[in-house]
């Protein structure tokens, strides 16, 4: 008896795969969901390893996009074409136009050959139509693969301006903390506090940089240790 699965993945935690999976089972309430959260982009998910493994032809698996098939390309559109070859039918809720029976009614949609002169050019036009569906279903990847490049560009600009900002960002466990903050403030106690070179106390020094108890004793403690 033939199949139908739904393929739910998240890949942030910002994303929600209950949406994923609401969306799927109001167009397929029998579909047998198969989940996992996962970060990255490589096809080495372990639900994903299984449902691959088991569907068999006249199966059907339905994601909620393309994306959270794959968002590589490459792999992608390999995938795409192995699960097709082995008669699996590929069902994507927000690219219904790259749908494995949408493929398969483009290529099948063909001029019939007459056996006469013009054979060559319907065979020229025939395997025009059928590299014209594949290029659609090449771009559908590339433009999942698109989407997380530009997130991975967007977050590392975002890193690269706290940074400059003074803000240190994945900080190593044990590391300390620099910002503009704590050097302006550790500039103020080398100068003016008692314990260095200046001659104020340690109230009146928290005062003047306006920090909090803790973080002058901290910056202080790291100052000596220096």
């Amino acid at each position: 008896m033939c199949k139908i699965y739904g393929y739910c993945r998240i890949s942030r935690r910002t994303q929600s795969i209950e949406r994923q999976e609401r969306n799927i089972l109001a167009t397929y309430p029998n579909a047998i969901i198969r989940k996992e959260a996962y970060t990255g982009t490589k096809m080495d998910r372990p639900e994903w390893k299984k449902l691959f493994s088991v569907v068999k032809d006249g199966d059907t698996i339905v994601f909620d996009s393309v994306s959270r098939m794959s968002r590589n390309a490459e792999e992608g559109t390999k995938i795409y074409f192995e699960l097709l070859e082995r008669g699996v039918e590929l069902i994507f809720l927000k690219e219904h136009y790259i749908d494995t029976s949408v493929y398969k009614s483009s290529t099948q949609d063909r001029i019939e050959l007459t056996g006469s002169d013009e054979d060559e050019i319907f065979k020229g036009i025939n395997n025009y139509f059928r590299k014209l569906a594949i290029k659609q279903i090449r771009i559908a990847f590339e433009q999942a693969q698109k989407e997380v490049d530009d997130l991975h560009q967007r977050t590392s600009e975002g890193i690269e301006t706290a940074r400059l900002n003074g803000k240190q960002i994945g900080q190593v466990k044990g590391a300390k903390l620099t910002t503009k903050k704590s050097i302006a403030a550790k500039a103020i106690i080398k100068k003016h506090s008692k314990d260095f070179e200046g001659s104020l106390t340690d109230e009146e020094v928290i005062k003047l940089a306006d920090i909090s108890r803790n973080s002058f004793y901290k910056y202080k403690r790291e100052l000596k240790e220096e």
